[in-house]
């Protein structure tokens, strides 16, 4: 069990190291491109520079200076839409980068965690994203965990599929188990996105479209559940990473201009900031990834008929994220994060 256990952390960690360099490749230095080459025509950035620092505020005020803390979603986007409403962030992760170093760490939320996720709602934290978009996920960030996020990035499925269709899609094996799946989630989606699919008729190793991909990746009803499910994105995002980083300059700007003319992708950078962080993307070094809650401080359990993870002691959690983040080994967690951590053991009977 517990070699199972470290084999699924390894494989957690390598698949969001990689999600990551993706959307630093793609987001940053493909968007840092367009900036200069587009500079003059806005509608490019039509989905830039929505910013939330004005109406939101972390608990911690001097935690963490000195480091750049962006929020990365990934939802299932309803209509194109990247707002609030039906799309739950099902990727939440905190890019952090010390700006000395250029190094980045990065921390992903499991979807399912039991949070504050505003006004004393106490439920899985994917629906903050649902309730108030954005600007309530990154709330959602900050009151539970003492950070002091202000920008953001967004990314829709569509967006990834249309990433891996730019490169010509790529090489996946599929069992006969997933075949029904795969197609269903591709008929949903391509209804959700106004889209034509392709179905897959046979098992075997083949090359997928963008949507075929991104499908694939979603499945959880076969044997393994979610720990499957967590093997084919690692596939997915593997695959489509060993392509990326051959990809041609004008390659990479396509598929940029793309999400962004199509509304794939939403963030509070504007141009100037994407810019900026272009010109350094050369030097940032990935130097830690992993996920929170960690294994000894979260519990699986069913609270108020959801099956959840909980923090056992989320203040514990937010020390030792500060920790890893900031290198703050002797943190003092706010008050307000003192009291959510009290209320979810008084929720959860722990």
């Amino acid at each position: 069990m517990t070699n199972e256990n470290n084999r699924n952390k390894k494989e957690k960690k390598k698949k969001k190291s990689v999600f990551l360099r993706v959307l630093i490749v793609v987001l940053i230095i493909g968007f840092a491109y367009l900036g200069w080459r587009y500079c003059s025509i806005h509608d490019v950035f039509s989905n830039f520079g929505d910013k939330v620092k004005e109406s939101i505020s972390g608990s911690a005020t001097t935690s963490g200076e000195g480091y750049t803390n962006i929020a990365l979603f990934g939802v299932d986007s309803v209509g194109g839409s990247l707002d609030s409403g039906n799309n739950r962030s099902d990727i939440m992760m905190v890019a952090s980068i010390n700006n000395k170093t250029f190094d980045v760490k990065l921390v992903s939320l499991y979807r399912d965690t039991y949070l504050d996720i505003g006004d004393g709602t106490y439920t899985k934290a994917n629906a903050a994203y649902a309730y108030g978009g954005a600007e309530q996920a990154v709330s959602m960030l900050n009151s539970n965990f003492d950070l002091n996020i202000s920008d953001y990035v967004t990314v829709g499925f569509g967006g990834i599929a249309d990433i891996i269709d730019a490169l010509g899609g790529i090489e996946i094996t599929v069992e006969d188990e997933e075949i029904h799946y795969l197609n269903d989630y591709q008929s949903t989606m391509a209804a959700d996105l106004g889209r034509s699919y392709n179905p897959v008729t046979t098992a075997g190793t083949q090359t997928l479209d963008g949507l075929q991909a991104t499908a694939y990746c979603r499945i959880r009803y076969t044997s393994g559940d979610d720990f499957k499910r967590t093997e084919r994105q690692r596939t997915v995002l593997t695959q489509t990473f060993s392509k990326i980083k051959n990809a041609s300059p004008v390659t990479l700007a396509k598929i940029a201009a793309t999400m962004m003319t199509n509304g794939e992708v939403k963030t509070s950078l504007d141009p100037s900031e994407i810019t900026e962080m272009g010109v350094q993307a050369g030097a940032f070094n990935v130097s830690d990834t992993t996920g929170m809650p960690p294994e000894e401080l979260r519990t699986l359990m069913t609270v108020d008929d959801q099956s959840c993870i909980v923090p056992n002691d989320l203040a514990s959690t937010v020390v030792w994220l500060h920790s890893l983040l900031f290198g703050e080994t002797d943190y003092q967690v706010s008050e307000t994060v003192q009291a959510i951590s009290d209320q979810i053991k008084t929720n959860a009977g722990l």
